[in-house]
Order: structure tokens, then C-alpha cells, then sequence
């Protein structure tokens, strides 16, 4: 029995996707109450996006969605690629035995949506999903923004303090607002096919260009849980997308391609659907009390994984930013720096993605002659082989961020400056190894290198002192730029796990300075 809808409510969350349901359970995390609304009647069906990166892993890790993800999914770290029957390419992504995480992870799309609800419920009533409802019109107010949601029982309207529009590539909130996504959209197809098929491959990217069994084409496969096999496979561009999509025409490519590469056992489809890339995005993230995120706010090509990760590092962004707001404890100004970051991140990420889609789907007859040429030379030459390289999806620096402090001379690395992801670190206590990440997205942190920290309490700054005898592999103090173990510095880390300023010494001052000079603090 459905239930009428709140008429008010701090934060109105359009679409209970994967985006939406994660930035609902950090939300929750905040103590923020908040609606979802879904116009499905549940999870999504159908893979979707499956690889998870090492940086969503962490993100879903702050609010304890990260175990059964890794439980169920499947960890992988590199790939290969094939020119017709040959192997041009055997690449491996950064990675160590000390890591927390693997660099990816397989698992549907349906899985993180249900790992992600489930850990908005685990905090308590904060979070209410209601399915089968759709948002139909946006209309913004000073105070806030007034939906009318079309639900089972008929048309209601909610006043929210905010919407965050998370309601994908065809967002009524973006239509409603008069908004449009400028970029380049490609012609190239591929269509999906998920199948059920037992196997004892490893579990890697594996790509075919030109192979024999679809002579033309080119094929990227993932191990999935389940004994799900993920096949993309791109179809000319003279054919006709519904006609491509039929089983009757997709079974046979999936036949012929199951058996070049010696996987014959049993096998049936599970889902089909169609795809091509684009590099599109809104210009701002902010339009008053209306926050776009995910595929609202940017489309971008699926080769290289960057869409639904971008995706969790939006709710990420956002969601401490909304909390601290709604709580009084920081100016409406700073909801402005989650459009600047996440803005220039999806240019970044645009710019790789379009590299990537220029090799996987080439846009024009030049593009393809340039791709088989480098296929042709990597069969012998291993210097062209980088140029096949996927360029899997990583964390986005915030280059001129403005919450950014600004930093002093004498640091030896620049993977922990201001704006940058806080570097991962393998630390001990003396009886038990921790991972540095497990310590972050529960507020702001600050690092004490080499001595006993300051006290911070009354800036809601908890105080993680980390002498030389915690840092025994040395991984702390090299990768946030110190020059010794037993250099005494402070590193403050936001709540989503970036740097947000370093400094020599154990003095609080320049900690409390930045935190008011960049608008954290009302």
C-alpha cells in the first residue's frame, strides 16, 4: 500500500539509481532526512554499469556498502587486447599488495543499487524511497523548490529545501528547468548483451578488434558474479539499431564469438540493450536549490569506466557540502564549489573518455586507418602498444578548487596537494595494519605527521596522529610530501577524502585560517 509523500523535506533526491541511492545513504550518514523518488518499482535490471573503481569502493566504504560489494563482486587489475588473432596488449592498472581495494571490481549495476539502499536504511528513518513515482514538475521557489510527483495513488506535491537531480540521460529535472547538455555525441553503436555461462577464464578486460569471429567489429568482454559473461560489440554503422537489438540477430555474433575463444560451455542470454558514446555535460551543476549529478548532470563514454564512477564521486562531493549547509555550520556559498569541482572533473574525465571512444569507435574513415595502423605495429613493435591502452577511470584532481588552501614550498611529492585525492597508506598501530582511507569520509581529518596533533574539536576536525612507528613501510610520509619519518607537518583532508591543505609544523593556525578563508566555516 503506497503512502502519501511528505510535503516538505529537507532534500528531494530525483531517481533512485545507483547515484541517487548512494548520495541518499551519505545523506543519511549525516543525520539529513530526505525522499527518493523512482519512476521503476525497483533495482534495474540488465548489468549497466558493472567495473567499480578502487575510488567508488571508498566512497561506498563510508557508509559500509563496500563489503558486500567486494564480497560479491569480481576484483580484477588489468586486461588484454587482441588484433584480429594476435595479443597487442597485456596492461596491468597501479597497484600494490598493501592496497585496501583492487583496482576494479565487477559486479551489476542492480547490486551497488541494493548495497547503496541498504546502508541508507542501516541509519536509521532518515531515508524514504518511493518507487513507482515520477517527478513531473520543477518549479523553483527562494526557499526552496516545489516537485509534483505523479504516484500510484495519484498526483502529490513535495516542497524540498533542495533537489538533486539524479534521474539520468533523459532527466525531466533538466527538461523542466530548460536545461540542455552541450558536447559531442558519436555515431558509433555497441550493442550489450549479458549471458549466463560458466567459465574459468581470469577475470580481466578483454578486448577483440577486427576479430574472425565478427570480421569488422570490435568486442569487449568482463566476467561478471553469477557466471555472468558482460559482451559489447560495435555494429556497422549502415545497420539499423532495432534490427540489431533482435535475438535473432545478436545470438549468432555471440555464438560465433564464444567459440573462437574456447568457451563452450552452455549457454543463454540474459538482457540486450544498445549504446554509443557521448561527451556531454551541463555547464553548471547549480541552478539555485537544483544540483545535477550522474547522468543529469554528464554523459560520458563507457570506455574507460568513467560514467557511473564520476557518478559516486558526485554524490561524494555533494553530500557533506548539502549536510554542513542544512546543519548551519557552513554558508550557502560553499554548495557553489560542488559545480566548480565536479564541473572541471567531468571536463577531465570528457577529455580521456574521447580519446578512448576515438580508438574504440572511430568517428571517420581517417580515425580508422590511424587505429589499424598502430593495431598492425603493435603485433611486433611493444612502443605502440601504450596506444591501446584503455585509460581506466582514476580520481580527478581539483585543479583551482576554491576550497583549495594555498600551499608553501618544501614538499617532495605533489600526489597529497591541495585539491588532490588524499593518498592511500598502509599504517600499523603495533598490534593491527590499517589502511589510511578506512579513517577518512567521516568528517574532516586532519593528519598529525611526526608528533601529537592540535586540538580541533571545536572545528568539528578530528585529529589523526600518525608518528614515525605507524608509518613502517614509509608510505604516509612519502606520498603526502614530507622529507623524512620524522618531519612534523598537518594535512587536512575534507570529508570526501581530498587534500584540502598541508603544512610544516603542528601550528592549528593555518588550519583554522583555511577553513574559514574558503568558506567552510559560517
Amino acid at each position: 500500500m503506497h503512502q502519501n509523500l511528505p510535503s516538505t523535506v529537507p532534500v528531494l533526491i530525483a531517481g533512485g539509481g545507483p547515484v541517487g541511492l548512494t548520495l541518499s545513504a551519505l545523506l543519511a550518514k549525516e543525520g539529513i532526512g530526505h525522499l527518493v523518488i523512482e519512476a521503476d518499482d525497483g533495482y534495474c535490471s540488465g548489468s549497466r554499469a558493472i567495473c567499480m573503481s578502487r575510488r567508488s569502493l571508498e566512497i561506498l566504504g563510508w557508509v559500509g556498502a563496500d563489503v558486500p560489494l567486494v564480497e560479491k563482486g569480481l576484483s580484477w587489475a588489468g586486461g588484454r587486447s587482441h588484433w584480429r588473432d594476435a595479443e597487442v596488449l597485456h596492461f596491468e592498472m597501479p597497484t600494490e599488495p598493501t592496497q585496501r581495494f583492487a583496482p576494479m571490481v565487477n559486479i551489476q549495476q542492480f547490486y551497488v543499487e541494493e548495497f547503496a539502499h541498504r546502508a541508507a536504511l542501516s541509519f536509521g528513518d532518515l531515508a524514504r524511497v518511493h518507487w513507482n513515482s515520477r517527478l513531473v514538475a520543477v518549479r523553483p521557489q527562494a526557499d526552496g523548490v516545489q516537485v509534483q510527483v505523479e504516484t500510484p495513488t495519484g498526483r502529490q506535491t513535495v516542497h524540498a529545501g533542495f533537489l538533486v537531480a539524479c534521474d539520468g540521460g533523459r532527466s525531466t529535472v533538466r527538461e523542466q528547468l530548460g536545461l540542455q547538455l552541450q558536447g559531442t555525441q558519436y555515431e558509433g553503436k555497441y550493442v550489450i548483451v549479458d549471458v549466463v555461462q560458466k567459465t574459468h577464464r581470469a577475470v580481466e578486460r578483454l578486448a577483440w578488434f577486427d576479430p574472425p569471429s565478427n570480421p569488422g567489429s570490435t568486442i569487449l568482454m568482463h566476467r561478471q558474479p553469477d557466471d555472468v559473461w558482460r559482451i559489447d560489440y560495435q555494429i556497422r554503422d549502415d545497420e539499423d539499431p532495432v534490427e540489431a537489438v533482435k535475438p535473432e540477430n545478436v545470438l549468432p555474433r555471440v555464438r560465433s564469438h564464444l567459440a573462437m575463444i574456447g568457451e563452450n560451455e552452455p549457454w543463454e542470454p540474459l538482457w540486450i540493450s544498445i549504446y554509443n558514446a557521448k561527451c556531454l555535460t551541463l555547464p553548471s551543476y547549480r541552478q539555485g536549490r537544483v544540483f545535477f549529478a550522474g547522468d543529469a548532470a554528464h554523459l560520458v563514454p563507457i570506455f574507460g569506466v568513467r560514467g557511473l564512477n564520476s557518478g559516486l564521486d558526485d554524490a561524494g562531493n555533494l553530500a557533506w557540502k548539502l549536510a554542513r549547509v542544512l546543519r548551519g555550520q557552513s554558508p550557502d556559498r560553499l554548495l557553489d564549489s560542488y559545480s566548480i569541482e565536479r564541473v572541471h572533473a567531468t571536463r577531465e574525465n570528457i577529455a580521456y573518455g574521447a580519446k578512448s571512444t576515438e580508438f574504440m569507435a572511430p568517428p571517420n574513415f581517417a580515425y580508422r586507418l590511424m587505429r589499424e595502423a598502430t593495431l598492425r605495429l603493435a603485433v611486433s613493435d611493444s612502443h605502440v602498444r601504450p596506444l591501446i591502452n584503455p585509460r581506466q577511470s582514476s580520481p580527478i584532481n581539483y585543479v583551482g578548487s576554491p576550497l583549495n588552501a594555498t600551499q608553501g614550498d618544501g614538499w617532495t611529492d605533489q600526489r597529497a596537494a591541495p585539491g588532490a585525492p588524499a593518498p592511500e597508506a598502509q599504517l600499523t598501530d603495533g598490534t593491527q595494519v590499517w589502511h589510511l582511507s578506512s579513517r577518512l569520509g567521516q568528517g574532516f581529518v586532519c593528519l598529525a605527521f611526526g608528533g601529537v596533533g592540535p586540538t580541533l574539536q571545536d572545528l568539528g576536525v578530528t585529529v589523526i596522529d600518525l608518528p614515525p612507528t605507524t608509518d613502517t613501510l614509509g608510505q604516509a610520509w612519502q606520498r603526502y610530501g614530507l622529507k623524512g619519518p620524522d618531519e612534523v607537518a598537518l594535512v587536512l583532508v575534507r570529508p570526501d577524502g581530498y587534500v584540502m591543505g598541508r603544512w610544516h609544523g603542528l601550528d592549528p593556525a593555518p588550519v583554522r585560517a583555511a577553513l574559514k578563508t574558503t568558506g567552510v566555516l559560517a
